[in-house]
């Protein structure tokens, strides 16, 4: 896992997102103009919470988020999104 020199405030987190599918189970092949944006990714640096609520998740996890969740952030030639932890649905295991 790469470490970024980023660290998020409050009870926003920083994802690293999963690679686009470019083949279907069946074997096809998914043009790049056809290919959705993937909704999962890997936690890469996690801030320290509110007050009120502490942080669920922690570097490392693999998650899954809303489609039009977080802002794209370009940081050292590397792509990621940062969004706050609620705008995130599930934890993978």
């Amino acid at each position: 896992m790469s470490k970024v020199k980023i660290k998020p405030l409050a009870d926003r987190v920083i994802i690293k997102q999963a690679g686009a599918e470019t083949k279907t189970a069946s074997g096809i092949i998914i043009p790049d103009t056809a290919q959705e944006k993937p909704q999962k990714g890997t936690v890469i640096a996690v801030g320290n919470g509110t007050k009120d609520t502490p942080m669920t998740v922690k570097e490392g996890d693999s998650i899954l988020y809303g489609k039009y969740a977080g802002n794209e952030l370009k940081f050292e030639g590397e792509d990621y999104l940062i969004m706050k932890e609620s705008e995130i649905l599930a934890i993978l295991k």
